[in-house]
């Protein structure tokens, strides 16, 4: 019998498959993807074949068909042909929402200007007299005004804005300062509950409003303060946060306009920070919000009379509320809900820049990154719900409704949120390592993201120093934008989470709110004064407690979402650095950097 012998199969050399490749791409789309499947399917039961009939043998033969050369011609065709021609395809579709929001960066800042320079303050544009008590009749010249301070655990920040409350400059018997605490501590409780009485007992009247559970959250507790009998002669209702403390004047300066407009239903004031400079990220945090009152807000009041409610720091007409149906809690952004539907029913709102009041930055990452997802979260939920709603109303313009749509929430919600983590953090570092992708433009890369920085910049010029590292942290920070806006848009995940921003409240040393404790009434609180000193003690035992069990815990500091991007943008560096191709490795390897920070939990206190 004639030996066995065994037949090799054929190998496809690597020259040969690239001849073949090139010959497939030079017939453009007429050719079927078939061919590159099929060759795929027989690199691959060649190989299974020869394991399966030979043995220990294919393990030899495994070395010798290469199959890393293989695997590299494989990644070149799905690069050449799927990889590239989406990225080509995507690529132009961002850099144009790039240029839109730049466009709108420059409308905005032209609108501020003109405001600026024409000098078109809002009591040129509405009527604006200052209330004073009438001979006859005394403070019932003033209208009844109802204060609303919701607060969850606020152990660090309730007599802060309470005090400041009860030290606004209006009469005391026209003036309902009603605190509504959904607090879960009873200790906490107990001590809120203590304040309010000590500023009874001063002739303020301070109502305490508890409630046995969060239904709605803070939309909840706001619903069922409007309840309370008690309040049914108050015209106008002015809103803080726990952590706000309003100047004196800020219900004689904003009142005058509800009163003398009846189409106006709400008078936004701005927000001032009593911790700016505790960090780097509270610094980044107070350039953002400034651009937000000084060049948005300013400019929806001046054009459109309309903007979104900040949810604090700003005074309704009571009428407007019930008109638009109330608080509701279908979202986390109670106040741009109310502020829509109130639009929709024809009122107008007005911001004015010297209504102040002030309030404390996150310094945490961990506390920051919670606002930003409840900031971008809710708004692109709330747009899926009343986009239509808005386009089938008849009582606004068609520029108004193109304002809301397009500019409000399109722009200014969605793709701001989104454009900037997919352009500036992938798609730009994955197209220098996917030679086959079309070179972007420098214009696209430099000078429109460049424009749009500064412009974004003017709303605090003392900070211009800290601009560049600004936009660094905003990439960072439009990563979770990112995922907030889309479980928002999508209703997935943590679209309803509501977590209270962490204050420090007293922790803090602060000039700002030592100006508006000198326009305040002197606070002597002696009451129950050794009573909270032992209760301090013992949430000072429970703080030390839980921070030795943290320590005992450092990974938790790590954020792996960030480390992650940040090797993905400092691998294409490297890459970039290595083959020279599009020069961008500084940008880089500065922006990983910047995630690294984060990731590492190296940014805020």
């Amino acid at each position: 019998m004639a030996p066995l012998t065994r037949t090799q199969p054929h190998r496809i050399s690597l020259t040969e498959m690239m001849e073949a490749d090139q010959v497939i791409l030079m017939q453009g789309e007429s050719s079927s993807p078939a061919s590159f499947s099929s060759q795929f399917v027989e690199v691959g039961s060649s190989f299974c074949n020869l394991v399966v009939r030979n043995g220990l043998r294919g393990l030899y033969l495994f070395t010798e068909v290469n199959i890393a050369e293989r695997l590299m011609h494989l990644w070149t065709m799905v690069r050449v042909r799927f990889i590239a021609p989406l990225l080509n395809a995507v690529i132009p579709i961002f850099l144009a929402l790039s240029v839109l929001i730049f466009l709108e960066k420059v409308f905005f800042g032209l609108t501020t200007v003109w405001v600026k320079v024409f000098k078109l303050k809002p009591k040129k544009r509405y009527k604006w007299e200052a209330i004073k008590p009438d001979l006859e009749s005394g403070s019932l010249a003033f209208p009844m005004v109802l204060v609303q301070i919701p607060m969850f655990n606020e152990k660090e920040v309730y007599k802060k804005s309470i005090s400041a409350v009860c030290a606004l400059d209006w009469p005391s018997d026209r003036l309902i300062i009603q605190v509504l605490d959904d607090s879960t501590d009873p200790f906490i409780k107990g001590l809120i509950k203590s304040e309010c009485e000590i500023w009874e007992k001063k002739g303020m009247n301070v109502r305490y409003q508890l409630r046995n559970g969060r239904q709605g959250y803070k939309a909840g507790a706001l619903k069922e303060g409007m309840k309370q009998p008690y309040i049914k002669d108050c015209e106008y209702i002015a809103m803080f946060d726990a952590d706000f403390a309003p100047e004196s004047d800020f219900l004689t300066r904003s009142i005058p306009y509800l009163v003398h407009n009846p189409q106006l239903a709400l008078v936004q004031g701005r927000w001032k920070f009593a911790n700016a400079d505790e960090c780097i990220m509270t610094r980044f945090q107070e350039m953002s919000l400034d651009y937000h009152f000084k060049i948005e807000q300013e400019a929806g009041s001046t054009l459109f009379s309309f903007f979104g409610f900040n949810g604090t720091a700003g005074i309704w007409r009571v009428k407007a509320i019930n008109d638009a149906g109330g608080w509701n809690d279908r979202t986390t952004v109670e106040d741009m809900d109310l502020a829509i539907r109130a639009c929709l029913k024809g009122f107008k709102f007005i911001y004015d820049g010297d209504i102040k009041a002030i309030s404390e930055l996150p310094s945490s990452f961990k506390s920051y990154k919670y606002q930003q997802h409840r900031w971008s979260c809710g708004p692109a939920n709330l747009m899926k719900k009343i986009g239509m709603e808005v386009l089938l109303n008849k009582k606004i313009s068609i520029w108004l409704k193109t304002y809301i749509i397009y500019s409000f929430f399109f722009i200014g919600k969605i793709v701001s949120q989104i454009n900037t983590f997919i352009l500036y953090c992938f798609l730009i570092p994955i197209s220098v390592m996917i030679p086959e992708v079309v070179p972007i433009p420098m214009w696209g890369v430099v000078y429109v993201p460049l424009g749009t920085t500064l412009l974004k910049g003017f709303g605090t010029p003392s900070s211009a120093h800290f601009i560049v590292f600004w936009v660094l942290f905003e990439n960072v920070m439009s990563f979770h934008r990112l995922k907030a806006a889309f479980s928002g848009f999508m209703e997935i995940g943590r679209v309803n989470e509501w977590v209270v921003t962490e204050k420090l409240g007293d922790n803090q040393k602060s000039n700002a709110y030592d100006i508006v404790q000198k326009t305040s009434v002197t606070i002597t609180s002696t009451i129950n004064e050794d009573q909270d000193r032992e209760h301090m003690i013992k949430v000072s035992q429970d703080s030390n407690a839980n921070a030795k069990k943290k320590t005992q815990k450092i990974w938790h500091r790590f954020h792996i979402g960030e480390l992650m991007v940040g090797v993905f943008i400092a691998s294409a560096g490297v890459y970039d650095a290595l083959t020279s191709n599009d020069k961008f490795y500084f940008y880089f390897f500065v922006q990983s950097i910047a995630f690294f920070v984060a990731g590492f939990g190296c940014v805020g206190t």
